[in-house]
Protein backbone atom coordinates (compact mmCIF):
# COMPACT_ATOMS: atom_id res chain seq x y z
CA UNK A 1 0.00 0.00 0.00
CA UNK A 2 1.07 3.36 -0.92
CA UNK A 3 -0.30 6.80 0.26
CA UNK A 4 0.64 10.03 -0.36
CA UNK A 5 -0.94 13.19 -1.47
CA UNK A 6 -0.94 15.19 -4.49
CA UNK A 7 -0.31 18.92 -5.19
CA UNK A 8 -3.24 20.13 -3.96
CA UNK A 9 -2.80 18.35 -1.12
CA UNK A 10 -5.75 15.50 -1.63
CA UNK A 11 -4.59 12.02 -0.04
CA UNK A 12 -4.17 9.44 -2.01
CA UNK A 13 -4.12 5.52 -0.75
CA UNK A 14 -3.33 3.00 -3.67
CA UNK A 15 -2.69 -1.08 -2.97
CA UNK A 16 -1.20 -2.71 -6.22
CA UNK A 17 -2.41 -6.20 -6.70
CA UNK A 18 -0.30 -7.64 -10.15
CA UNK A 19 -2.71 -10.87 -9.68
CA UNK A 20 -5.97 -8.60 -10.81
CA UNK A 21 -6.52 -7.17 -14.18
CA UNK A 22 -9.63 -5.01 -12.75
CA UNK A 23 -9.18 -1.78 -10.76
CA UNK A 24 -11.71 0.26 -8.18
CA UNK A 25 -10.97 3.68 -8.50
CA UNK A 26 -13.21 5.87 -5.24
CA UNK A 27 -13.31 9.79 -4.73
CA UNK A 28 -14.08 9.90 -0.83
CA UNK A 29 -15.69 13.29 0.63
CA UNK A 30 -15.75 13.64 4.12
CA UNK A 31 -19.24 15.41 3.88
CA UNK A 32 -22.46 14.25 4.00
CA UNK A 33 -25.90 14.82 5.93
CA UNK A 34 -24.36 15.52 9.10
CA UNK A 35 -22.76 18.29 7.89
CA UNK A 36 -25.92 19.82 6.45
CA UNK A 37 -28.09 22.70 8.16
CA UNK A 38 -32.01 22.23 8.40
CA UNK A 39 -32.87 24.53 5.64
CA UNK A 40 -29.94 22.52 3.51
CA UNK A 41 -30.57 18.99 4.49
CA UNK A 42 -30.48 16.84 1.22
CA UNK A 43 -27.86 18.75 -0.70
CA UNK A 44 -25.41 16.61 -0.31
CA UNK A 45 -27.43 13.63 -1.91
CA UNK A 46 -28.40 16.12 -4.79
CA UNK A 47 -25.06 17.02 -5.39
CA UNK A 48 -23.99 13.37 -5.71
CA UNK A 49 -26.63 13.05 -7.98
CA UNK A 50 -26.20 16.37 -10.08
CA UNK A 51 -22.33 15.21 -10.83
CA UNK A 52 -23.61 12.63 -13.12
CA UNK A 53 -25.58 14.77 -15.18
CA UNK A 54 -23.55 16.66 -17.65
CA UNK A 55 -19.87 18.58 -17.59
CA UNK A 56 -18.55 20.85 -20.23
CA UNK A 57 -17.22 18.25 -22.10
CA UNK A 58 -19.61 15.27 -21.67
CA UNK A 59 -23.77 15.49 -21.44
CA UNK A 60 -24.95 13.14 -19.07
CA UNK A 61 -25.71 10.47 -21.65
CA UNK A 62 -22.07 10.37 -22.89
CA UNK A 63 -21.07 9.40 -19.92
CA UNK A 64 -22.85 6.65 -19.35
CA UNK A 65 -22.04 5.43 -23.01
CA UNK A 66 -18.26 5.75 -21.98
CA UNK A 67 -18.52 3.24 -18.99
CA UNK A 68 -20.90 0.58 -20.90
CA UNK A 69 -18.75 0.99 -23.77
CA UNK A 70 -15.46 -0.24 -21.79
CA UNK A 71 -17.01 -2.75 -19.72
CA UNK A 72 -17.23 -0.74 -16.68
CA UNK A 73 -19.40 0.35 -13.83
CA UNK A 74 -19.94 3.78 -12.32
CA UNK A 75 -21.95 4.93 -9.43
CA UNK A 76 -21.77 6.88 -6.19
CA UNK A 77 -23.75 7.11 -2.71
CA UNK A 78 -23.93 9.39 0.04
CA UNK A 79 -24.00 8.80 3.68
CA UNK A 80 -24.17 10.36 6.96
CA UNK A 81 -20.88 11.38 7.15
CA UNK A 82 -18.90 10.73 3.74
CA UNK A 83 -19.52 10.78 -0.21
CA UNK A 84 -18.15 8.15 -2.68
CA UNK A 85 -17.70 8.74 -6.40
CA UNK A 86 -16.05 5.07 -7.53
CA UNK A 87 -15.22 3.61 -10.87
CA UNK A 88 -14.51 -0.21 -11.84
CA UNK A 89 -12.86 -0.78 -14.84
CA UNK A 90 -10.30 -3.26 -16.43
CA UNK A 91 -6.68 -1.91 -15.65
CA UNK A 92 -6.22 -0.48 -19.33
CA UNK A 93 -9.13 1.50 -19.25
CA UNK A 94 -7.96 3.51 -16.08
CA UNK A 95 -7.45 6.69 -17.92
CA UNK A 96 -10.77 7.08 -19.69
CA UNK A 97 -12.12 6.53 -15.86
CA UNK A 98 -9.82 8.63 -13.95
CA UNK A 99 -10.26 11.67 -16.86
CA UNK A 100 -14.40 10.67 -16.64
CA UNK A 101 -14.72 11.01 -12.98
CA UNK A 102 -12.34 14.38 -13.04
CA UNK A 103 -14.25 16.11 -15.47
CA UNK A 104 -17.58 15.34 -13.26
CA UNK A 105 -16.27 16.11 -10.12
CA UNK A 106 -14.41 19.36 -11.62
CA UNK A 107 -16.80 20.30 -14.17
CA UNK A 108 -19.75 19.69 -13.40
CA UNK A 109 -22.60 22.23 -14.91
CA UNK A 110 -25.83 22.18 -12.75
CA UNK A 111 -27.60 23.00 -15.48
CA UNK A 112 -31.39 24.36 -14.50
CA UNK A 113 -32.82 22.02 -16.88
CA UNK A 114 -30.66 19.04 -15.38
CA UNK A 115 -30.91 20.20 -12.16
CA UNK A 116 -35.06 20.73 -12.42
CA UNK A 117 -35.22 16.75 -13.88
CA UNK A 118 -32.74 15.31 -11.17
CA UNK A 119 -35.14 17.21 -8.50
CA UNK A 120 -38.13 15.30 -10.35
CA UNK A 121 -36.03 11.98 -9.61
CA UNK A 122 -35.14 12.43 -6.00
CA UNK A 123 -39.13 13.41 -5.43
CA UNK A 124 -39.29 9.96 -6.63
CA UNK A 125 -36.74 8.38 -5.06
CA UNK A 126 -37.91 10.04 -1.57
CA UNK A 127 -41.86 8.78 -2.36
CA UNK A 128 -40.62 5.17 -2.76
CA UNK A 129 -38.89 5.56 0.37
CA UNK A 130 -42.10 6.73 1.94
CA UNK A 131 -43.63 3.71 0.90
CA UNK A 132 -41.50 1.35 2.10
CA UNK A 133 -41.81 1.58 5.71
CA UNK A 134 -39.00 -1.62 6.80
CA UNK A 135 -36.84 1.10 5.03
CA UNK A 136 -38.70 4.65 6.37
CA UNK A 137 -38.77 3.15 10.21
CA UNK A 138 -34.49 3.27 10.07
CA UNK A 139 -34.53 7.11 9.53
CA UNK A 140 -36.87 7.32 11.95
CA UNK A 141 -35.06 5.70 14.37
CA UNK A 142 -31.88 7.95 14.12
CA UNK A 143 -34.01 10.93 14.52
CA UNK A 144 -35.77 9.15 17.65
CA UNK A 145 -31.59 9.06 18.54
CA UNK A 146 -30.42 12.17 18.11
CA UNK A 147 -33.47 14.33 17.47
CA UNK A 148 -32.15 17.72 15.83
CA UNK A 149 -28.72 16.79 15.41
CA UNK A 150 -28.08 16.29 11.88
CA UNK A 151 -26.93 12.50 12.57
CA UNK A 152 -30.48 12.50 12.59
CA UNK A 153 -31.28 13.99 9.30
CA UNK A 154 -32.45 11.51 6.58
CA UNK A 155 -30.02 11.59 3.62
CA UNK A 156 -32.48 11.82 0.89
CA UNK A 157 -33.53 15.14 2.31
CA UNK A 158 -37.00 16.83 2.19
CA UNK A 159 -38.94 18.02 -0.68
CA UNK A 160 -39.43 21.39 0.54
CA UNK A 161 -35.75 22.10 0.49
CA UNK A 162 -35.23 20.47 -2.80
CA UNK A 163 -37.71 22.59 -4.29
CA UNK A 164 -35.52 25.54 -3.20
CA UNK A 165 -32.00 24.62 -4.31
CA UNK A 166 -30.24 26.41 -6.93
CA UNK A 167 -26.98 25.93 -8.70
CA UNK A 168 -25.71 28.73 -7.07
CA UNK A 169 -26.48 26.86 -3.14
CA UNK A 170 -24.77 23.71 -4.75
CA UNK A 171 -21.78 25.58 -5.70
CA UNK A 172 -21.36 27.04 -2.49
CA UNK A 173 -21.65 23.73 -0.75
CA UNK A 174 -19.16 22.35 -2.63
CA UNK A 175 -17.02 25.65 -2.13
CA UNK A 176 -17.23 25.16 1.72
CA UNK A 177 -17.08 21.04 1.75
CA UNK A 178 -15.71 20.18 -0.88
CA UNK A 179 -11.60 20.50 -0.09
CA UNK A 180 -8.51 19.15 -0.54
CA UNK A 181 -8.32 18.17 3.55
CA UNK A 182 -11.73 16.76 3.42
CA UNK A 183 -10.89 14.25 0.13
CA UNK A 184 -8.97 10.76 -0.19
CA UNK A 185 -8.62 8.88 -3.70
CA UNK A 186 -8.08 5.22 -3.14
CA UNK A 187 -7.24 3.07 -6.05
CA UNK A 188 -6.80 -0.74 -5.60
CA UNK A 189 -6.11 -3.59 -8.29
CA UNK A 190 -3.17 -3.95 -11.21
CA UNK A 191 -2.39 -0.16 -11.64
CA UNK A 192 -0.92 0.43 -14.76
CA UNK A 193 2.75 2.67 -14.92
CA UNK A 194 1.97 6.18 -14.83
CA UNK A 195 -0.70 5.81 -12.30
CA UNK A 196 0.80 8.72 -10.01
CA UNK A 197 0.91 10.85 -13.07
CA UNK A 198 -2.67 10.24 -14.08
CA UNK A 199 -4.12 11.53 -10.96
CA UNK A 200 -1.89 14.29 -10.60
CA UNK A 201 -2.72 15.01 -14.28
CA UNK A 202 -6.58 14.78 -13.71
CA UNK A 203 -7.06 15.57 -9.69
CA UNK A 204 -3.79 17.52 -8.37
CA UNK A 205 -3.28 20.92 -10.12
CA UNK A 206 -6.58 22.45 -9.00
CA UNK A 207 -6.28 24.18 -5.97
CA UNK A 208 -9.26 22.72 -3.04
CA UNK A 209 -8.54 25.86 -0.21
CA UNK A 210 -10.40 25.14 2.98
CA UNK A 211 -11.34 22.67 5.48
CA UNK A 212 -14.39 22.17 7.57
CA UNK A 213 -15.71 23.77 10.88
CA UNK A 214 -15.28 21.33 13.87
CA UNK A 215 -18.52 18.82 14.51
CA UNK A 216 -20.56 18.88 17.40
CA UNK A 217 -21.01 15.70 19.07
CA UNK A 218 -24.99 14.36 19.32
CA UNK A 219 -26.18 13.72 22.89
CA UNK A 220 -28.74 10.30 22.63
CA UNK A 221 -32.31 11.36 23.11
CA UNK A 222 -34.16 8.01 23.29
CA UNK A 223 -37.53 9.37 22.45
CA UNK A 224 -40.26 7.67 20.59
CA UNK A 225 -41.54 8.24 16.55
CA UNK A 226 -44.63 6.85 15.58
CA UNK A 227 -45.46 7.31 11.79
CA UNK A 228 -49.34 6.24 10.77
CA UNK A 229 -49.37 4.04 7.53
CA UNK A 230 -51.54 1.78 6.36
CA UNK A 231 -49.87 -1.31 6.84
CA UNK A 232 -50.15 -5.09 7.72
CA UNK A 233 -47.79 -5.43 9.56
CA UNK A 234 -46.04 -3.23 12.29
CA UNK A 235 -42.17 -2.28 11.47
CA UNK A 236 -40.23 -1.27 14.74
CA UNK A 237 -36.68 -0.40 15.26
CA UNK A 238 -35.02 -0.17 18.89
CA UNK A 239 -31.30 1.47 19.29
CA UNK A 240 -28.95 2.02 22.17
CA UNK A 241 -25.62 4.32 21.74
CA UNK A 242 -23.12 2.39 20.13
CA UNK A 243 -19.55 2.57 19.32
CA UNK A 244 -17.47 5.07 17.33
CA UNK A 245 -15.07 4.40 14.78
CA UNK A 246 -12.46 4.53 17.11
CA UNK A 247 -13.84 3.28 20.43
CA UNK A 248 -11.57 0.78 21.76
CA UNK A 249 -14.81 -1.57 21.98
CA UNK A 250 -15.71 -1.28 18.40
CA UNK A 251 -14.74 -5.01 17.83
CA UNK A 252 -16.70 -6.49 20.66
CA UNK A 253 -19.61 -4.14 19.31
CA UNK A 254 -19.11 -6.70 15.96
CA UNK A 255 -18.90 -9.58 17.77
CA UNK A 256 -22.34 -8.66 20.56
CA UNK A 257 -23.99 -7.54 17.80
CA UNK A 258 -23.18 -10.75 15.46
CA UNK A 259 -24.44 -13.11 18.34
CA UNK A 260 -27.67 -10.22 18.94
CA UNK A 261 -29.15 -10.44 15.48
CA UNK A 262 -26.27 -9.84 13.11
CA UNK A 263 -27.22 -13.74 11.40
CA UNK A 264 -29.45 -16.71 10.78
CA UNK A 265 -28.08 -18.43 14.11
CA UNK A 266 -28.45 -15.19 15.82
CA UNK A 267 -30.49 -15.09 19.39
CA UNK A 268 -33.11 -12.81 18.10
CA UNK A 269 -33.85 -14.90 14.69
CA UNK A 270 -33.46 -18.43 16.50
CA UNK A 271 -36.23 -16.85 19.58
CA UNK A 272 -38.41 -14.88 17.62
CA UNK A 273 -38.84 -16.14 13.85
CA UNK A 274 -37.68 -19.59 14.41
CA UNK A 275 -38.78 -20.83 18.12
CA UNK A 276 -41.84 -18.55 18.02
CA UNK A 277 -42.55 -17.98 14.65
CA UNK A 278 -43.35 -13.87 15.53
CA UNK A 279 -41.63 -12.37 12.69
CA UNK A 280 -40.53 -12.91 9.10
CA UNK A 281 -37.56 -10.38 8.91
CA UNK A 282 -35.91 -9.42 12.35
CA UNK A 283 -31.88 -8.83 12.66
CA UNK A 284 -29.53 -5.87 14.54
CA UNK A 285 -27.25 -4.19 13.20
CA UNK A 286 -24.46 -1.35 14.13
CA UNK A 287 -23.67 1.80 12.34
CA UNK A 288 -20.21 3.83 13.72
CA UNK A 289 -19.97 7.55 12.89
CA UNK A 290 -16.89 9.69 13.69
CA UNK A 291 -17.75 10.49 17.92
CA UNK A 292 -21.20 8.13 18.57
CA UNK A 293 -22.57 5.08 16.81
CA UNK A 294 -26.13 3.16 17.12
CA UNK A 295 -26.91 -0.40 17.76
CA UNK A 296 -30.19 -1.06 16.50
CA UNK A 297 -32.91 -3.71 16.20
CA UNK A 298 -35.56 -4.06 13.37
CA UNK A 299 -38.76 -6.23 13.94
CA UNK A 300 -41.67 -6.76 11.40
CA UNK A 301 -44.52 -8.32 13.21
CA UNK A 302 -48.40 -8.78 12.98
CA UNK A 303 -49.97 -5.51 15.37
CA UNK A 304 -51.49 -8.47 17.70
CA UNK A 305 -47.69 -9.76 18.53
CA UNK A 306 -46.38 -6.59 18.74
CA UNK A 307 -45.96 -6.30 22.35
CA UNK A 308 -45.31 -9.80 23.69
CA UNK A 309 -42.52 -9.50 20.06
CA UNK A 310 -40.95 -6.18 22.14
CA UNK A 311 -41.15 -8.51 25.46
CA UNK A 312 -39.68 -10.82 24.01
CA UNK A 313 -36.92 -8.65 22.32
CA UNK A 314 -35.92 -6.69 25.84
CA UNK A 315 -36.10 -10.54 27.38
CA UNK A 316 -33.44 -11.54 25.56
CA UNK A 317 -31.66 -8.05 25.67
CA UNK A 318 -31.37 -8.75 29.32
CA UNK A 319 -30.34 -11.81 29.27
CA UNK A 320 -27.55 -11.01 26.86
CA UNK A 321 -26.37 -7.84 29.33
CA UNK A 322 -26.69 -9.93 32.47
CA UNK A 323 -24.82 -13.21 31.24
CA UNK A 324 -22.91 -11.94 28.24
CA UNK A 325 -21.95 -13.95 25.03
CA UNK A 326 -21.96 -18.22 25.31
CA UNK A 327 -18.27 -19.63 24.46
CA UNK A 328 -19.72 -20.57 21.11
CA UNK A 329 -21.30 -17.27 20.16
CA UNK A 330 -17.84 -15.35 20.81
CA UNK A 331 -15.97 -18.02 18.56
CA UNK A 332 -18.12 -18.66 16.03
CA UNK A 333 -18.26 -14.86 16.35
CA UNK A 334 -14.66 -14.15 16.01
CA UNK A 335 -14.85 -16.98 13.35
CA UNK A 336 -17.58 -15.15 10.70
CA UNK A 337 -15.54 -12.01 11.22
CA UNK A 338 -12.30 -13.21 10.25
CA UNK A 339 -13.25 -14.96 7.47
CA UNK A 340 -15.56 -11.82 6.23
CA UNK A 341 -12.42 -10.32 5.77
CA UNK A 342 -10.36 -12.49 4.42
CA UNK A 343 -13.33 -12.83 1.84
CA UNK A 344 -13.31 -9.07 1.32
CA UNK A 345 -9.59 -9.12 0.11
CA UNK A 346 -10.74 -11.16 -3.21
CA UNK A 347 -12.49 -7.82 -4.26
CA UNK A 348 -11.22 -4.65 -5.61
CA UNK A 349 -13.83 -2.62 -4.85
CA UNK A 350 -13.93 -4.28 -1.36
CA UNK A 351 -10.28 -3.34 -0.90
CA UNK A 352 -10.95 0.19 -2.52
CA UNK A 353 -13.85 0.82 -0.11
CA UNK A 354 -11.50 0.15 2.63
CA UNK A 355 -8.84 1.72 2.45
CA UNK A 356 -10.72 4.82 1.43
CA UNK A 357 -12.96 4.55 4.24
CA UNK A 358 -9.74 3.99 6.83
CA UNK A 359 -7.81 6.98 5.20
CA UNK A 360 -11.27 9.56 5.62
CA UNK A 361 -12.68 8.47 9.02
CA UNK A 362 -9.77 7.50 10.78
CA UNK A 363 -6.22 8.07 9.29
CA UNK A 364 -5.10 4.47 10.20
CA UNK A 365 -4.85 0.94 7.71
CA UNK A 366 -4.38 -1.80 9.87
CA UNK A 367 -3.19 -4.55 8.31
CA UNK A 368 -4.68 -7.86 8.33
CA UNK A 369 -2.68 -9.40 10.56
CA UNK A 370 -3.45 -6.51 13.07
CA UNK A 371 -7.34 -6.73 12.43
CA UNK A 372 -7.35 -10.90 13.17
CA UNK A 373 -5.33 -10.31 15.79
CA UNK A 374 -7.51 -7.36 17.71
CA UNK A 375 -10.46 -9.32 16.83
CA UNK A 376 -8.95 -12.26 18.81
CA UNK A 377 -7.92 -10.27 21.34
CA UNK A 378 -11.42 -9.58 22.53
CA UNK A 379 -12.61 -11.44 25.69
CA UNK A 380 -15.72 -12.45 27.63
CA UNK A 381 -15.38 -10.09 29.89
CA UNK A 382 -14.90 -7.16 27.45
CA UNK A 383 -18.07 -8.02 25.26
CA UNK A 384 -20.38 -7.98 28.72
CA UNK A 385 -19.05 -5.29 29.68
CA UNK A 386 -19.91 -3.54 26.33
CA UNK A 387 -23.43 -4.69 26.42
CA UNK A 388 -24.15 -3.78 30.24
CA UNK A 389 -22.81 -0.44 29.41
CA UNK A 390 -25.09 0.10 26.01
CA UNK A 391 -28.30 -2.02 27.40
CA UNK A 392 -28.50 -0.48 30.28
CA UNK A 393 -29.41 2.62 28.52
CA UNK A 394 -33.05 3.61 27.72
CA UNK A 395 -33.27 2.92 23.71
CA UNK A 396 -34.55 5.05 21.27
CA UNK A 397 -37.89 3.91 19.24
CA UNK A 398 -39.60 4.08 15.99
CA UNK A 399 -42.57 2.37 14.87
CA UNK A 400 -44.45 2.22 11.16
CA UNK A 401 -47.77 1.04 11.64
CA UNK A 402 -51.83 1.79 11.65
CA UNK A 403 -52.24 2.92 15.20
CA UNK A 404 -49.85 3.45 18.03
CA UNK A 405 -52.45 1.37 20.64
CA UNK A 406 -49.68 -1.50 20.29
CA UNK A 407 -46.62 0.44 21.82
CA UNK A 408 -48.50 3.10 24.05
CA UNK A 409 -48.75 1.46 27.08
CA UNK A 410 -44.79 0.18 26.45
CA UNK A 411 -43.55 4.11 25.74
CA UNK A 412 -46.21 6.50 26.47
CA UNK A 413 -44.32 9.66 25.09
CA UNK A 414 -44.76 8.86 21.35
CA UNK A 415 -44.32 11.54 18.88
CA UNK A 416 -47.25 11.21 16.41
CA UNK A 417 -46.35 12.04 12.98
CA UNK A 418 -49.47 10.92 10.72
CA UNK A 419 -48.73 10.84 6.80
CA UNK A 420 -50.12 13.75 5.91
CA UNK A 421 -48.06 15.82 8.88
CA UNK A 422 -45.00 13.97 7.46
CA UNK A 423 -45.16 15.41 3.90
CA UNK A 424 -46.51 18.63 5.60
CA UNK A 425 -43.27 18.69 7.71
CA UNK A 426 -41.61 18.28 4.42
CA UNK A 427 -40.04 15.05 6.04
Amino acid sequence: MKRYRLSNGIRVVAEPLTSFRSVSFGIWVKTGSRNEQPETNGISHFIEHMLFKGTEKYSAREIAEIFDGIGGNVNAFTAKEYTCYYAKVLDEHLPMAVEVLADMFYRSLYADVEMDKEKNVIYEEIAMYEDTPDDLVHDLVAKAAYGTHALGYPILGTQDNLERFAAEDLRRYLEDYYVADEIVISVAGHLIDGAEELLEQHFGRIPLPGSHAPLDSPEFLGDTIFHQKKTEQNHICLSFPGCSHRDRDLYAMVLLNNALGGGMSSRLFQEIRENRGMAYSVYSYHSAHTDSGLLTIYIGTAPKQTKKVLDLTLDILSNMRDSGLTDSELSKGKEQLKGSLILSLESTASRMNRLGKNELVTGEHPSLDDMIQRIEAVTMEGVQQLAGRILNHPSALSMVGESDHDIADWRNDCIVLSDSAQQAAGK
